[in-house]
C-alpha cells in the first residue's frame, strides 16, 4: 500500500470536487465554498490548499498540458492518425476543455505570460499540425472546423459516457478530415 504525503488525500479530494463542479457549473460559477461543501471541509481549509482559486485551475490543467505536449511532439504516420490522437485527447480531458473554453481567456489579446497565452499557443500548434504548411482555403477551413467542432462537442457531452463520445467523434473526425480535394 502506498503512503500518501500529508495533505495529499485532502488535496486530491478538493481537486476531484473542483474538476466535477467546474465541469458542471463552470469555473466562474463555482466558489471555494461550493468546493468545500462538496468535500465536507470549510472554505478556509480549501483556501489553505488552493488560494487563490486560480491555483485549482492551474493544477487541473497541468496533466492536460503534459498530454498535449506529447500529442504535439508525437510522430504520426499520417494526418488521420494525428486526428484520432487529438480526438482521444479532447475526450479524455473534456472537463478541462470546458474550463479552457468557458472560463480562461484564450483570445488573441490574452496578456503575455498568462495561461490564456499558453493555451492559445497550443491551439495554434494543433491548427498548424492539422492545416499543414501554407494551407489553402480548404485545409484552413477543415482544420478550424474540426477544432471548433471537437471542442464544442466535448463540452456539450460532458455528462455522456466517455467511450461513446469518443467513438462517435472518431467517426465524425475521420469523415470530416479524410483526404482533402486536390
Amino acid at each position: 500500500m502506498t503512503t500518501l504525503e500529508p495533505g495529499t488525500d485532502t488535496r486530491d479530494r478538493i481537486l476531484d470536487a473542483a474538476r466535477r463542479l467546474f465541469a458542471e457549473r463552470g469555473y466562474a460559477a463555482t466558489s471555494l465554498a461550493d468546493i468545500a461543501s462538496a468535500v465536507g471541509l470549510t472554505k478556509t481549509a480549501v483556501a489553505y490548499h488552493f488560494h487563490p482559486k486560480d491555483r485549482l485551475a492551474t493544477e487541473l490543467i497541468s496533466p492536460a498540458a503534459e498530454d498535449i505536449v506529447g500529442l504535439l511532439d508525437g510522430d504520426f504516420d499520417d494526418d488521420l492518425a494525428f486526428v484520432e490522437a487529438l480526438v482521444t485527447f479532447v475526450v479524455r480531458h473534456r472537463a478541462i476543455i470546458r474550463l479552457i473554453m468557458e472560463d480562461i481567456n484564450t483570445a488573441d489579446d490574452a496578456p503575455p505570460g498568462s495561461p490564456g497565452e499558453a493555451l492559445r499557443a497550443f491551439r495554434d500548434r494543433i491548427y498548424q499540425r492539422l492545416a499543414g504548411p501554407e494551407p489553402g482555403t480548404e485545409r484552413t477551413v477543415r482544420a478550424w472546423a474540426l477544432l471548433g467542432s471537437l471542442q464544442y462537442a466535448v463540452v456539450k457531452t460532458i455528462d455522456m459516457p466517455e467511450e461513446e463520445v469518443r467513438d462517435t467523434l472518431l467517426t465524425f473526425a475521420r469523415a470530416a478530415f479524410g483526404p482533402a480535394s486536390p
